[in-house]
């Protein structure tokens, strides 16, 4: 007998090998659950830390940081079966631990996700390896989702209020979405098509951003004016690691190794390379220079644009979708945002709204139009299929219009309840003379140590008198923190 069917027939022999489990579907699945991972740790923390002024980089790094882990805790304690398991109501499922050994070694399973209507078909949810891999994969979801909302409120956000904030954002507002799209829930049944989180995670991330930069409050005036990143070779650094790990976040969409999670990845990869040469392109005709931040942001909306479809759309529609996303984010941010007094009037730090709201549902309207049949095939259980292919695709668009609106209210409502809750115990953004510091104040840290943005020039502090070459320290205000260093060249 083949050292392969020995390792999925001989239990005896194998007892770490159940017959339901495919080592293929876990391997990749288990991989794309890392790649997803490291889009957040160490990606946006990198991202976010070179991205913004140097006096805020320990402060944007650390608020990822600190949602990857709370998000973990939380995930496995409550959220997950929140998000996956038995109903509750039609948008919410039944809370309960993923933590019990027989639970997770047990085959993968979605129980609200037999399609009602189709008895016929034994179409539900149940990937070919232990649920202990689907908890994982879907966890890493959570957290990106979270750290997305963060950039819109870095450089003022009291660090206090987002420890709170991120436990109750996942319970209340990500497992709605999350259980309503993929979980089984009323979208799910009614035909929405989100294939990997167009509207769970980007359209949701850039509306509460949105909504949490109106409660928070903006940055001092010359933050606002003026916030260029500290460290732009780094800042490529983390938009890579984030590129490269949207394979594992489109391609483990299917729950398998499969053909469809194959063309997932390629359209993904062309769709924001696509969207990162028209942005480019934009800037260079209208600013006569190509922007490395504008090139990153491209990238951003391409991926987000893609992700509501990657698996079931044809390539050639990935560089339509690319065109667009490259396009239409780019107007909104460039043009728009300087004609609307609520956009300007809300402080969206690094224009999450713009990157991913309005990118995530740009891909979930045009996936109602250029969803192909066959590829809807390969993973729906019913004809499904965007406008473009005629048929009730015409309906299939109206129903992703809809599934924008429930997601776009309840992630304003949810946000807005919940900062309002917290602000009645804990102020929701930081006192103005600890944001003329930055990290000294927030974490008597400093990711650079030399004197320079954040603190006040003080001339018996910080005075050249001593001697030409002399290093001067430069105390902070709080006794514990860290200090800079003066260098007089």
């Amino acid at each position: 007998m083949a050292a392969e069917q020995i390792a999925y027939t001989v239990k005896e022999f194998a007892p770490a090998v159940p017959g339901w489990l495919n080592k293929g579907d876990n391997a990749w699945q288990m991989t794309a659950s890392t790649l997803v991972g490291i889009q957040s740790m160490p990606g946006l923390v990198i991202l976010y830390a070179s991205i913004v002024k140097k006096k805020w980089a320990v402060n944007s790094a650390f608020m990822a940081l600190y949602a990857f882990a709370a998000v973990l805790i939380c995930w496995v304690l409550l959220c997950y079966r929140m998000a996956f398991g038995d109903e509750l109501l039609p948008f919410w499922g039944k809370g309960a631990p993923a933590l019990g050994q027989k639970y997770l070694l047990g085959r993968a399973k979605v129980p609200e996700s037999k399609h009602r209507g189709y008895n016929d078909v034994d179409d539900i949810t149940e990937p070919l390896y232990p649920m202990a891999t689907l908890v994982y994969f879907q966890f890493t979801f959570a957290a990106i989702t979270l750290i997305l909302l963060a950039g819109s409120v870095l450089g003022r956000m009291n660090i206090r209020a987002w420890m709170a904030f991120v436990p109750l954002w996942l319970i209340f507002s990500y497992t709605v979405g999350a259980f309503s799209l993929w979980g089984g829930g009323f979208l799910y049944h009614w035909g929405v098509i989100d294939y990997s989180g167009g509207y769970v995670i980007h359209l949701s991330s850039g509306i509460a951003g949105l909504t949490a930069a109106y409660w928070v409050g903006p940055r001092l005036k010359c933050d606002r004016e003026r916030f260029p990143p500290n460290n732009v070779l780094l800042m490529l650094a983390g938009a890579g690691l984030l590129w490269m790990g949207w394979s594992g976040f489109n391609g483990g969409a299917p729950y398998a190794a499969n053909i469809d999670a194959s063309i997932a990845v390629l359209n993904t990869n062309v769709c924001a390379a696509t969207s990162l040469l028209i942005w480019t392109s934009l800037d260079v005709v209208f600013f006569r220079k190509p922007s490395v931040v504008g090139a990153v942001q491209g990238m951003m909306t391409g991926l987000a644009c893609i992700t509501p479809g990657a698996g079931l759309v044809q390539s050639w529609a990935a560089i339509v979708m690319g065109m667009l996303s490259g396009s239409i984010p780019w107007v909104s941010m460039m043009v728009l945002h300087k004609k609307c007094s609520l956009l300007q009037k809300v402080d969206d730090a690094l224009g999450v709204f713009h990157t991913h709201a309005v990118a995530g549902l740009l891909g979930g309207l045009l996936t109602g139009l250029l969803a192909e049949p066959d590829l809807c095939k390969l993973i729906l259980p019913f004809d499904t299929r965007g406008a473009f292919y005629g048929g009730n695709g015409g309906v299939q668009f109206l129903k992703q219009i809809v599934a924008a609106l429930f997601v776009i209210t309840w992630n304003v409502v949810s946000t807005s309840i919940i900062l309002l809750f917290i602000r009645l115990f804990i102020p929701l953004r930081m006192p103005d003379n600890q944001l003329e510091i930055g990290d000294d104040a927030a974490h008597g840290e400093e990711a650079y140590a030399l004197w320079g943005d954040g603190e006040k020039y003080d001339p018996t502090e910080h005075g050249w008198h001593t001697s030409q070459f002399s290093e001067v320290a430069a105390p902070s205000p709080y006794v514990n923190g860290a200090r800079g260093v003066t260098i007089n060249l």
